[in-house]
């Protein structure tokens, strides 16, 4: 089923899988021109022979360059891009005291400081403009504590503050910001995150597909929603998540890792 959507043209990062991969292939199939963006280039070109209109940035956006080489494609006026989708992200597994720091630093430059400056740069863009669309894509954890998994959560609770806040700055300009707060999703991140060995411990209903994120995602930053979370279990776990107290969720999420 090909869906239809609102935007004119599109930026996503962290194109080349998952989430940002499945992203792709929706707005690729609706006929829209898009900038894909990831490390991996090969994978990009593989995308952009696919589907017309696609044009490849290689970027490492851990570093100062890769991040500069979107900001300057998205701030550029005479190629306006509709909508920017902030995917690039990933995560780390393991006591936080024995994790890699160069690594940890790495995960918050992307995750954190990427993130802000390509949003600063879009909105530069599209508030003047009077129209865009922003998507940052956090992750459920952003809602609760995650021992072994503390600098990502850290990470995606300051995307969802950060793209709520901007949700409401931007009210009333025609600009639509929007979080998508995804839970448990089949992609690369079990493995890069080394977070393989208790996957395997939630029942195959706890998982979502990164197409029907991806879908949902899309889907709620057209409709001008600030949150978007895909599926009925993790509505239902952000609601209980909001009026449990913080302790009893903190040590129930510590018991979930060390079971």
């Amino acid at each position: 089923m090909t869906h239809t959507y609102p935007f004119t043209s599109a930026l996503v990062t962290g194109a080349s899988s998952g989430i940002g991969g499945a992203m792709v292939h929706l707005l690729g199939e609706a006929g829209i021109p898009q900038v894909i963006v990831a490390r991996r280039v090969h994978r990009l070109d593989e995308l952009a022979a696919t589907y017309p209109n696609i044009e490849v940035i290689g970027a490492d956006l851990s570093t100062a360059k890769g991040v500069a080489a979107v900001v300057e494609r998205v701030s550029d006026p005479h190629r306006p891009v509709d909508l920017v989708v902030n995917n690039a992200g990933f995560g780390t597994s393991g006591d936080f005291h024995a994790l890699d720091p160069e690594r940890l630093a790495n995960e918050v430059n992307v995750n954190i400081t990427a993130l802000t400056r390509i949003s600063r740069a879009a909105l530069g863009q599209m508030v003047p403009r009077g129209r865009g669309y922003l998507l940052n894509v956090s992750s459920v954890a952003s809602f609760q504590p995650a021992p072994r998994l503390a600098v990502y959560a850290a990470t995606k609770a300051y995307v969802t503050s950060l793209t709520e806040s901007l949700h409401e700055e931007v009210r009333g300009t025609g600009v639509h910001v929007t979080a998508l707060c995804p839970g448990l999703t089949r992609t690369e991140f079990q493995s890069v995150s080394n977070s393989d060995s208790y996957s395997g411990r939630y029942p195959s209903f706890a998982w979502l597909s990164a197409a029907e994120v991806a879908e949902a995602g899309l889907t709620d930053v057209a409709k001008g929603r600030a949150l978007s979370i895909p599926g009925m279990l993790y509505k239902g776990m952000v609601t209980a998540a909001s009026i449990t107290p913080r302790g009893l969720l903190r040590r129930a999420a510590g018991m979930v890792q060390r079971g």
